[in-house]
């Protein structure tokens, strides 16, 4: 018997017992639906939060003091060791290479006012002026803060987080310092377009950001080693290098001079090593850790799959049952062993395949929604697809393996005899 001939009865077969055929690829088509939903959905996850991650400028490096226990997904918001005094500013600035070194920390504010309208809780980013290039960070209205004035930056969102209406250029706000109760009024120069956030890649939605020079906002000092004075103490610095080129000689250098140099060296605690990160290594970072959440969420998926080959391997038996009489037939007629094994393991592998492509359509459409549900750009990995088809294939060859087998060493003589 010729393959097409057995595809021919294979396919017939399958035609005549449609419902059955159909909840026997169920399981199938559920596992692998689920796995390119995942999958899909762990590629949009990767794609939204890498875009947030090197939506900056690419030149940009960022330097901090960590616990040499935090492996996961790099501190973005200033975290880490507050140990890098103006000093280590200063002499990273100083570098061959670097187009700038902004310090930032923040302060808590315990509310913030504009025309008798109150927001509580906010968090206040101190930095210099340069900060918004270093970012690259677009502003819509005014311009950046001047160190030593009572002067602020907005972004959007928060320009209109008050009740009494949004504030624009010119306006005044009052701070209420969380730690002292102190307030300061401050003029409103600038607003800046929002950073998105993210959290796994799952949108937060912009946020409210206040940005104020540390000059007269940022109090917070240490004596510097190296100058020999009290100066104000930060909790990271970001570092604009003069091209994407020099990037990672910058990232040397400023290892170097954190390393020989800074007063951080000796500020910092016993377990907390410098961390200067790029744009690439945040990327990558990022993947590395989205593909671990990606293939932990698929390998649960798989166990549909491990239930859809036992249901294929479950309705093949019951299949070879059901047609001893036809196989004792065949093999009367001159079917080899090998025919019949041909015949019931392409029955299989059909039912297996059929299954694993209308489960990659099922969880393509799946991902989408998920994406769309969550507001994620959609990016599949269409490899998956093809994967998809080739592990039905091997589902349904290792379900019909044994019932194949089982089928081709059926004795013709009993088989005809069988009611």
């Amino acid at each position: 018997m010729n393959a097409l001939e057995s595809l021919r009865i294979s396919l017939r077969n399958i035609r005549e017992h449609k419902l059955r055929s159909a909840l026997t690829t169920l399981g199938v088509i559920i596992g692998v639906a689920a796995v390119i939903t995942f999958v899909t959905l762990g590629a949009s996850l990767q794609a939204d939060i890498v875009q947030t991650v090197a939506g900056g400028n690419a030149a940009t490096l960022y330097v901090s003091a960590q616990s040499e226990g935090n492996t996961g997904l790099p501190d973005l918001g200033g975290g880490g060791e507050t140990v890098f005094t103006e000093h280590d500013v200063n002499g990273i600035r100083s570098l061959r290479g670097v187009e700038a070194a902004v310090p930032q920390s923040g302060i808590a504010a315990s509310t913030v006012e504009y025309d008798n309208s109150t927001v509580s809780r906010q968090w206040v980013t101190v930095t210099s002026p340069s900060y918004f290039d270093v970012r690259n960070q677009e502003f819509v209205a005014g311009g950046a803060f001047q160190s030593g004035q009572r002067e602020v930056v907005l972004n959007r969102p928060a320009a209109q987080m008050f009740a009494a209406g949004n504030v624009s250029v010119g306006d005044t706000i009052t701070i209420t310092r969380a730690a002292n109760g102190e307030p300061l009024n401050a003029t409103v120069v600038g607003i800046v377009e929002p950073t998105e956030q993210s959290a796994l890649g799952i949108q937060e939605g912009p946020q409210p950001e206040i940005y104020a020079p540390t000059d007269p906002f940022y109090q917070r000092t240490v004596f510097s080693p190296s100058a020999n004075e009290n100066q104000r103490v930060y909790g990271r610095i970001l570092v604009l290098a003069k091209s994407t080129q020099q990037v990672d000689a910058v990232q040397g250098r400023v290892y170097t001079y954190l390393g020989e140099q800074s007063d951080a060296r000796q500020l910092k605690r016993r377990g907390y090593t410098f961390k200067v990160t790029t744009q690439d290594e945040l990327v990558a970072q990022v993947r590395q850790v989205s593909n671990t959440f990606t293939a932990y969420i698929t390998g649960i998926a798989l166990i549909s799959l491990v239930v859809g080959s036992i249901g294929i391997a479950n309705i093949m038996l019951v299949s070879v049952t059901e047609r001893t009489r036809e196989i004792g037939i065949m093999k009367a007629v001159g079917a080899q062993n090998s025919d019949v094994l041909q015949l019931f393991l392409l029955e299989a592998v059909l039912l297996g395949v059929f299954g694993s492509t209308v489960g990659a359509l099922v969880g393509l459409g799946g991902g989408y929604v998920a994406a769309q549900l969550i507001g994620l750009p959609l990016a599949v990995r269409f490899e998956w697809l093809g994967i998809a088809v080739v592990v039905g294939l091997v589902v349904g060859a290792l379900a019909g393996l044994y019932p194949a087998w089982d089928a081709s060493r059926t004795d013709p003589i009993d088989a005809l005899r069988y009611e």
